[in-house]
């Protein structure tokens, strides 16, 4: 009843296999659950109720961004670890910004994972030896397809964001999300405005961009 429950979500089960290895030195530590998707993930925790979730950017159904969102919301007592490949300031900002209390670079972990989670644990910020350089070298200002937008999308428009991204049609998503074909339309109207973008080519590129998903 003492020990530290962790949850692991990552859609890789080589990498789920490698993180339970990690933790294995530490007997009082367990992994209560695993998912190898978004909405998964969210849904076991929610459940489950973790100490600390590990939790990767790219998965599908749902991306890590808006699980650590959603997760901050539902369970605000879960500390979230994002562990990913993706080496953005900008998406780092984001997770931060969503409630993690964690970001770390997947070539990070093998020195600095059991660190990282003993001080989420404690509800201290991490930031691992490489993001912690990025933070502290950039200095070059985004472009214009990259930059936060003036209006920020709602919960629902970054997940509308996601499915156009991955090649869903419109329709697709309405069937997707329990809604009508307008209502997707108009959701991603109104995306498109409030990133300033012109094309659905430049929303998948905007997507991309900012690692809302990954190719």
């Amino acid at each position: 009843m003492g020990g530290l429950r962790i949850f692991l979500a990552d859609d890789h089960s080589f990498v789920r296999r490698g993180i339970r290895s990690l933790l294995g030195s530490h007997s009082d530590w367990q992994i209560c659950g695993e998912a190898s998707d978004g909405r998964e993930a969210l849904g076991k925790v929610n459940e489950l109720k973790p100490d600390v979730v590990i939790l990767d950017l790219n998965m599908p159904e749902l991306n890590g961004l808006e699980v650590t969102r959603r997760v901050h919301k539902m369970c605000p007592q879960v500390e979230v670890l994002v562990l990913t490949v993706q080496d953005s300031e900008q998406v780092m900002r984001q997770v931060l910004e969503a409630g993690a209390r964690g970001y770390m670079l997947k070539s990070d972990a093998g020195d600095e994972l059991l660190t990282a989670v003993e001080t989420v644990r404690r509800h201290h910020l991490f930031l691992s030896s490489q993001t912690s350089r990025m933070l502290r070298g950039s200095s070059a200002p985004p472009a214009k397809d990259d930059a936060t937008p003036k209006q920020p999308l709602s919960p629902r428009q970054r997940q509308i964001l996601q499915l156009l991204a991955e090649g869903k049609s419109t329709k697709e998503i309405a069937t997707a999300l329990d809604i009508t074909v307008k209502t997707a339309e108009t959701h991603r109207s109104n995306i498109m405005r409030k990133l300033d973008l012109h094309h659905v080519s430049d929303l998948v590129r905007y997507a991309i961009r900012n690692q809302v998903v990954q190719i």
